[in-house]
């Protein structure tokens, strides 16, 4: 094997930088399910904090690893989309928590979906970044277009920030249990089941509600993938920032869910602080020429984020002080 080849540039990166990140990806998800949670069981909030501590110091060290090896500014592109992409996933959090709550998912088969859900997400997130990547390589212009619609989504946000709509008649799910076969209930921890068609009496494959769940859940990504992703291009176009930073965000996201899942009452101002994030995200590629800039400072941009959302965690907890 020609080891040369490693140090070829792709996506503008050394072929060892991707490979080494893909690699400590694989190893994370292999000791989560096949040593952390070689079992189905509830995972407690404590259990939840813990693992998701972890995850977020593993994120940071790769952060830090960043900086050393990428230099001052690439560390702190890669820490603000960490940031950045960590928060719009809690949003997320509440929609998978709706999705479990109208299949009837119990918390102890939770993890498993959310486990296979991280898996399609890496690979979903990775052709999106690429597609956008590539697009922004072209035709710069569409940084701008990324900008407009970060402003536009956060302004809805902030309206329809009260609006929650009733899962049982969203397109999808109607759709599924309409023209497909699900079954009543689980089957422990199976997707898919054989079992007798009712009119014809001949074993056929069925799908559990865990399956459902699973489908839902990856479409929802999607759906919020529409808003990171370009997120993260507004604050950097290095195709290995934006792809670190939202797979080790992400990472947690599993973790993290069982905590945010038991407080979601807590949190339920933040998504204002998330709509002008957004807008603020979008409005740096706007300001920047004006103020005479190549780019937004780096350092500027990851201090309002931060300060953007201490203000919502905190004003949340405030305001929801009565329910603790």
């Amino acid at each position: 094997m020609d080891l040369s080849l490693i140090f070829i540039d792709w996506l503008g990166k050394p072929l060892w930088m991707w490979l080494g990140f893909l690699l400590m990806v694989v190893v994370l998800l292999a000791l989560d399910l096949g040593i952390l949670h070689r079992d189905n069981h509830v995972i407690k909030v404590k259990e939840s904090l813990l693992l998701s501590a972890g995850y977020i110091t593993l994120g940071l060290l790769f952060g830090g690893w960043v900086w050393w090896e990428l230099g001052q500014q690439s560390g702190l592109e890669y820490l603000t989309g960490f940031v950045v992409e960590k928060s719009l996933a809690i949003d997320n959090v509440f929609v998978i928590a709706m999705i479990f709550t109208v299949l009837g998912i119990p918390p102890k088969y939770q993890y498993r979906v959310l486990f296979w859900g991280i898996l399609g997400v890496i690979v979903l997130r990775g052709i999106m970044i690429g597609l956008g990547a590539a697009l922004v390589s072209e035709f710069e212009w569409v940084l701008y277009l990324f900008a407009a619609f970060l402003i536009i989504t956060g302004i809805k946000m902030w309206i329809f920030a009260e609006h929650e709509g009733d899962l049982n008649q969203n397109p999808l799910l109607v759709w599924l249990r309409k023209h497909t076969r699900i079954t009543k209930e689980l089957h422990g921890q199976s997707f898919y089941v054989r079992k007798p068609h009712p009119k014809t009496g001949k074993l056929v494959w069925w799908m559990t509600p865990l399956m459902v769940a699973l489908i839902m859940v990856e479409i929802a990504d999607v759906i919020f993938a529409v808003d990171s992703v370009p997120a993260i291009f507004a604050i950097t176009t290095d195709p290995f920032i934006v792809y670190t930073s939202n797979i080790m965000a992400i990472l947690g996201l599993r973790a993290l869910y069982f905590a945010l899942a038991a407080m979601v009452e807590r949190f339920k101002y933040l998504k204002y602080a998330l709509a002008v994030l957004l807008v603020f995200i979008g409005s740096k590629i706007f300001v920047a020429p004006l103020l005479g800039l190549e780019k937004f400072p780096p350092a500027v941009g990851l201090s309002v984020t931060f300060l953007i959302l201490a203000a919502g965690v905190g004003y949340s907890l405030w305001k929801t002080r009565k329910v603790a």
